[in-house]
C-alpha cells in the first residue's frame, strides 16, 4: 500500500538508527585511517605524501561512486545495496591487513573499501528523507551526527587496537566492525509513497506506451512477475524520468555552488593541526583543537537540525543552509590572524558549529529542490561533486603553504570558496523570488492565469475565459504544472 506522506515516525527512527550506525561505519571510519599513516610510513619506508594518497583515495571513491549507490538502490533494494557494500568495505578493510605495498592499501583500502561505503551512504540518507518531513532537519541532524561521535569514540579504541594487535590485528578487527552495515542495510525496510511514480503499474498507465505494448505487458507481468519485458521506449522514459532534476534550473544552481563549498571545507580539517603547530601550540593543544571541532560538530548536526525545523524557520531552511555556510567561510578567512592557543578555541567551536550545521541540511535542501522521489539519485550526484574537490583541494593548499611559506593563501582561498558558494546560492533565491513577483504582477495586471512549471519557467498562458474542457486539456498535457 501507498503512504499518502511521510510518516514521520514510527519505523522511521529505526532508519534513523541504522542510517546513524552507516555514518558511523563509513566516515567515521574514514576519518580514523589517518591514524595508521604512521604506522604505514614506517613499515613501508615512505614519506607523508605517498602515505596521505591512501586517505584521499578513499574519500574520492566513497563520493566518486555515491551516484552507483544511488541506482543499485533504486532498481534493485536499499537493502542490497548496503548490505552488498558492508561485504566490500569489510572485504577490503581485511585484504588490508596481509598488504605488502602501498600499492596494495591503494587498491583495497582505497578503491575497494570507498566503493562499498559509496554504496552504503547516500541510499541510507536518502531513505531517511523518505520516512521524515516534517521532522526531517532533526531526523537528518542524529543520523548525520553519527561521523562525529563515531569519530570521537573509535579513534583512541583503534589507537589502542594498534598497540596491541600492530596496525594489522586493528584493521582485521576494523573489517569485523564495518560488517555491521549489513545489519544496518536489513533495517531499511522500503517504503512507497504515492509521489514516487516509478513503479511498473503507473508506467503502464502512461500515454507514451501504445495500447497494444499496454496488453502485452500486462500480460507478460501476469505470467511472469519474475520476468519483465520492458518496451525501449519504457526505458528510455524511466532513465528520463530517473534524472530529470539535473535539468532543473535550482539544482544546476546547487551543484555549482557544492563544487565550491566541497573545495573550501576539505584543507581546514588536514592543516588545522599543522598550522597550531607552526604559530606555538604544542602538540596536545593542537590535538584538543581537533577535539573540540569534532564534539561541536555534533551538537551542530542535533541542535541546527532542531532548529530548523521549528515553524519559524522551517521555510527558510535554504537560507539557514547557506548561512552556515558563508559562516564557516568568514572563520577560515579570519584564521590566519588567529596565533594563539586562547584565539583558536573559539575557532574550534564556531568552525565545527556551523560544519555540523550544513552537513545537516546538504539532504533536506536537496529534497526541498528536487523533491522525495528524486531524493536517492540527486544525493547520488551531489555526493559524486563531492569527489574532485576532495581529491583535489589538499595538495594544492599544500602547494600554496610550500610555495609562499605561510598559511594564509591556502586558508583564505578556502574561505572565499565557500563564501562564493554561499553567496552563489543567496543571488539565485532572490532572482528566483524576484522573477516570481513578477509573474504575480503580471498576472494581477493582465487579468490573467499563468500555468507554469514547478522550476518557475512559464508553460502556458490562458485567459480566465477558458472552459473546463480547456483547462483539463492542459492538466493532462503536462504533470508538473502548478495554478496561480
Amino acid at each position: 500500500a501507498r503512504h499518502a506522506g511521510p510518516p514521520d515516525g514510527g519505523w522511521g527512527w529505526m532508519i534513523v538508527a541504522g542510517c546513524f550506525l552507516v555514518t558511523i561505519c563509513t566516515r567515521a571510519v574514514t576519518r580514523c585511517i589517518s591514524i595508521f599513516f604512521v604506522e604505514f610510513q614506517a613499515y613501508f619506508g615512505q614519506d607523508y605524501a605517498r602515505t596521505a594518497w591512501i586517505h584521499s583515495i578513499v574519500d574520492c571513491a566513497t563520493m566518486l561512486c555515491a551516484p552507483l549507490g544511488s541506482l543499485i538502490s533504486n532498481h534493485v533494494s536499499c537493502q542490497v545495496g548496503i548490505m552488498l557494500g558492508g561485504l566490500l568495505a569489510s572485504t577490503g578493510l581485511i585484504l588490508s591487513s596481509f598488504a605488502t605495498s602501498l600499492e596494495h592499501l591503494y587498491l583495497s583500502l582505497g578503491v575497494l573499501t570507498g566503493l562499498g561505503f559509496a554504496l552504503c551512504y547516500s541510499p541510507a540518507i536518502a531513505m531517511v528523507g523518505k520516512y521524515f518531513n516534517k521532522k526531517k532537519a532533526l531526523a537528518y541532524g542524529i543520523a548525520m551526527s553519527g561521523s562525529g561521535i563515531g569519530t570521537f569514540i573509535l579513534a583512541p579504541v583503534v589507537q589502542l587496537l594498534i598497540e596491541q594487535f600492530s596496525w594489522r590485528g586493528a584493521l582485521l578487527i576494523l573489517g569485523g566492525f564495518v560488517l555491521n552495515l549489513c545489519v544496518c542495510g536489513a533495517l531499511m525496510r522500503p517504503i512507497a509513497l504515492k509521489e514516487d511514480r516509478k513503479t511498473a503499474p503507473e508506467f503502464l498507465e502512461q500515454d507514451y506506451v501504445p495500447e497494444a505494448q499496454k496488453r502485452d505487458l500486462k500480460r507478460m507481468s501476469i505470467c511472469s512477475p519474475l520476468i519483465k519485458v520492458w518496451s525501449h521506449e519504457c526505458l528510455c522514459y524511466c532513465s528520463w524520468k530517473e534524472y530529470d532534476f539535473l535539468l532543473m534550473p535550482g539544482f544546476m544552481v546547487l551543484a555549482v555552488s557544492v563544487l565550491f563549498m566541497a573545495y573550501g571545507c576539505s584543507p581546514l580539517f588536514v592543516y588545522l593541526v599543522p598550522y597550531a603547530l607552526s604559530v606555538g601550540v604544542s602538540h596536545h593543544q593542537a590535538a584538543f583543537l581537533m577535539s573540540i571541532l569534532g564534539v561541536i560538530d555534533i551538537i551542530g548536526n542535533i541542535t541546527f537540525g532542531w532548529l530548523t525545523d521549528r515553524r519559524c524557520l522551517k521555510k527558510h531552511r535554504h537560507f539557514c543552509y547557506l548561512f552556515a555556510v558563508g559562516m564557516d567561510g568568514l572563520c577560515c578567512l579570519f584564521l590566519p590572524v588567529l596565533q594563539k592557543f586562547p584565539l583558536l578555541v573559539p575557532f574550534s567551536f564556531t568552525f565545527g558549529y556551523f560544519d555540523g550545521a550544513y552537513v545537516t541540511l546538504i539532504p533536506v535542501v536537496t529534497a526541498d529542490v528536487v523533491g522525495t522521489s528524486s531524493l536517492s539519485s540527486a544525493l547520488g550526484v551531489v555526493y559524486f561533486l563531492h569527489a574532485i574537490p576532495y581529491l583535489v583541494s589538499p595538495p594544492v593548499a599544500g602547494w600554496l603553504v610550500d610555495t609562499t611559506g605561510s598559511y594564509t593563501a591556502s586558508f583564505l582561498l578556502s574561505g572565499f570558496s565557500m563564501i562564493f558558494s554561499s553567496t552563489l546560492l543567496c543571488f539565485a533565491s532572490l532572482a528566483k523570488k524576484i522573477k516570481r513577483t513578477h509573474l504575480r504582477s503580471l498576472t494581477n495586471d493582465t487579468g490573467t492565469k499563468e500555468h507554469i512549471w514547478t522550476n518557475g519557467a512559464i508553460a502556458y498562458s490562458v485567459t480566465a475565459e477558458l472552459d473546463q474542457k480547456d483547462v483539463e486539456f492542459l492538466a493532462a498535457d503536462t504533470n508538473s504544472y502548478s495554478n496561480r
